[in-house]
């Protein structure tokens, strides 16, 4: 009988458990054992294999009754990390394997992917499943160059992942953030202020502008297009003047910049080079209290972007992807990625994700003069935009 692992890997959102409960029933439906990695790519760097009980920590045989009910929550229930195997720095490297003699890189770190290999290989395990965003299934794409069966499956709320028009997690974080701003109101509205809401969003702006554009807020900054904090004040003080309640609004992409300034990074990088970002929210509310004297309300959105149960349409992605990916692999298909493509389910060459950048369609979706969302054009278009 073959077996499937399965791992989430990066940030959590919406849909990963029901894509894992999906994928679970069917493979086992049809005749296939499923193992859950713990940690994601983290669970088979760290997992020793001759080691009984850390292959009890970090590996979890999947069968229907394990997963009936883990569905009804958001997250994953298998955890995650950002751990890249092919990028381990010296502190990271497990103690049974210092003496492995890993390749070292010009950065001091260590390419751990033959001992990963070797760790599925001891599992038995056939063909591997991430779900995770072009991060994680970077690293999905290398194994499949080392010789393994990898199907993966697409996941980021930020929806960049390239060659797919929808990744999970994107429709609930666009959800909360329209559902947030709209409850923000009352707020904003009752002290007569400036609001400026920070919105999750490295390289792409386009949950900034959709939730905008969908929210009917006044300016909306995003993190393809370099913004002037004065001319953004000038802005929403006249947007705030034609308010009936006095009160003006704004979304910014953390990973958004000033004209001559630069992203808002904290923290050591992780394995694949990426800092924390935030803080450009509460920068900007800062200078355009200066710019205007008007008082500012800032609110992160962050975290609460991707917290709950996923919305129909994330639940909806998330267990036909599972259901292509079994689909894929009964066909003895290998080097594939579940996609969505002009509104059809379909599969792409997992090298895919390596040969280009999604980003927001500036000129067709946005006032780069403006500040404000653009859109006049939807036909031929998918559902959300680009």
């Amino acid at each position: 009988m073959k077996r499937i692992g399965v791992l989430t890997g990066g940030g959590d959102v919406p849909g990963l458990n029901p894509c894992i409960k999906a994928l679970v029933n069917r493979a086992i439906d049809e005749g296939y054992e499923v193992l859950g990695i713990r940690k994601g790519w983290g669970g088979l760097l760290y997992c020793n294999p001759d080691d009984p009980a850390s292959v009890a920590h970090y590996i979890v045989p999947l069968d229907k009754q394990r997963v009936r009910t883990v569905d009804r929550t958001g997250g994953t229930f298998l955890h995650t990390s950002r751990t890249n195997p092919g990028k381990v720095r010296s502190h990271e490297v497990p103690d049974f394997l210092r003496e492995a003699g890993a390749k070292e890189d010009d950065k001091g770190r260590f390419d751990f992917t033959p001992h990963v290999l070797r760790v599925l290989d001891k599992l038995g395990i056939d063909i591997l499943t991430p779900i995770g965003g072009d991060d994680t299934l970077s690293y999905a794409e290398r194994l499949y160059r080392e010789g393994f069966h990898v199907v993966a499956i697409p996941k980021t709320m930020d929806n960049d992942v390239y060659g797919t028009d929808y990744c999970i997690g994107f429709s609930t974080a666009v959800t909360r953030s329209v559902e947030f701003i709209h409850q923000l109101r009352t707020s904003i509205g009752s002290h007569e202020r400036i609001a400026v809401i920070e919105l999750f969003g490295r390289n792409s702006g386009e949950t900034s502008l959709l939730s905008s554009y969908l929210a009917g807020v006044d300016r909306a900054i995003i993190s393809e297009v370099h913004f002037d904090p004065e001319k953004l004040a000038r802005f929403l003080l006249e947007d705030k003047k034609r308010n009936p309640s006095n009160y003006a609004i704004v979304t910014i992409s953390e990973g958004a910049q000033m004209i001559g300034g630069k992203v808002i990074e904290y923290g050591q990088a992780d394995a694949y080079g990426h800092m924390k970002l935030g803080g450009i929210g509460q920068l900007t509310g800062e200078a355009i209290k200066k710019i205007t004297g008007e008082d500012i309300l800032n609110q992160q959105l962050s975290y609460l972007m991707r917290s709950g149960a996923p919305d129909s349409l994330d639940l909806m992605v998330a267990v036909n992807y599972a259901n292509l990916a079994v689909t894929l692999i009964k066909r003895g298909a290998s080097n594939r990625m579940v996609a969505l493509r002009n509104g059809t389910y379909t599969s792409i060459p997992i090298s895919t994700i390596m040969q280009g950048v999604k980003r927001v369609d500036v000129d067709e979706l946005y006032d780069s003069e403006n500040y404000r969302p653009r859109v006049r054009h939807v036909e031929g278009k998918p559902m959300f935009l680009y």
